[in-house]
């Protein structure tokens, strides 16, 4: 059975210890802004403000609705050159300011989205969205740029249950990978069994399901997030379409994204 959803205090004080533990990562001594990571042209500098850059927008959708339509409609003209944009403010600039702008920006995001009024749903650069869920994407953003400034430093994360949110993502987002691959979207639910950090037990869908996935929650979130390619990762699917969602599997909205390449081991 599926577990119940958290409470938006229990996703927000996830989302909160995600942003820190980044904040301590990237403000060590002696981290380079200027270091490339694994997405192609970006450097630190470039993850720290794109998440600044999401989290203003987030500010925004919540408190000015009618703003962000605004900015949406120029942003999702060319969403990637505005994400790119996003991205390259921070670049050039010290440190201490953009972690100081980042450090706002999480602020201000957190206490927007504890003030949005119950049931209502936020518009978003993709589908419309509830409050939990908008946290639920900051803690996949904030993880999943973490990762890739953790890779560019050489540093091991402990991996944490606060993946629950992501994998959640992961599986609820599994029609629109299909779709926005422009293939047709299976019938049936899939049955998803995953081990969390703790050895907790995470399970969505029917257990009589044809289709099945399996693995650890730590791969499934590298899978989703597309940072890892899916042959370096232990999962396992059984039928065929649900093997063709581990290779198409994406928890961020927007088109197709171009993954990672196997590693040489």
């Amino acid at each position: 059975m599926t577990a119940p959803s958290p409470s938006l205090t229990a996703v927000l004080a996830d989302l909160a210890a995600e942003g820190a533990e980044l904040d301590a990562l990237v403000t060590a001594p002696d981290v380079d802004f200027s270091c490339p990571t694994p997405a192609a042209g970006w450097s630190i500098a470039h993850q720290i403000g794109h998440l600044t850059w999401t989290d203003e927008l987030t500010v925004l959708a919540c408190r000015d609705p009618e703003g962000f339509l605004a900015a949406r409609s120029a942003v999702v003209g060319d969403l990637q050159a505005s994400i790119e944009a996003g991205a390259a403010a921070a670049v050039g600039r010290p440190s201490s300011e953009v972690v100081d702008r980042w450090r706002a920006g999480r602020e201000a995001a957190l206490e927007a989205l504890a003030g949005v009024p119950r049931g209502t749903r936020l518009t978003w650069l993709g589908p419309p969205m509830g409050v939990g869920t908008m946290a639920s994407a900051r803690i996949m953003e904030t993880w999943a740029h973490g990762l890739d400034i953790a890779d560019a430093l050489g540093v091991q994360r402990a991996p944490t249950d606060r993946l629950r949110h992501i994998a959640d993502l992961g599986v609820r987002t599994r029609d629109h990978s299909f779709t926005t691959h422009g293939l047709p979207v299976p019938a049936a639910q899939f049955r998803v069994e995953l081990t969390s950090p703790s050895g907790k037990r995470w399970e969505w869908g029917p257990k009589d399901a044809a289709e099945w996935v399996g693995g650890t929650g730590l791969d499934f979130c590298m899978l989703v997030t597309q940072r890892r390619h899916r042959g370096d990762l232990g999962l396992s699917a059984v039928g065929a379409a649900a093997d063709r969602w581990l290779s198409i599997a994406q928890a961020f909205a927007g088109p197709p994204g171009s993954g990672r390449v196997p590693s040489e081991s």
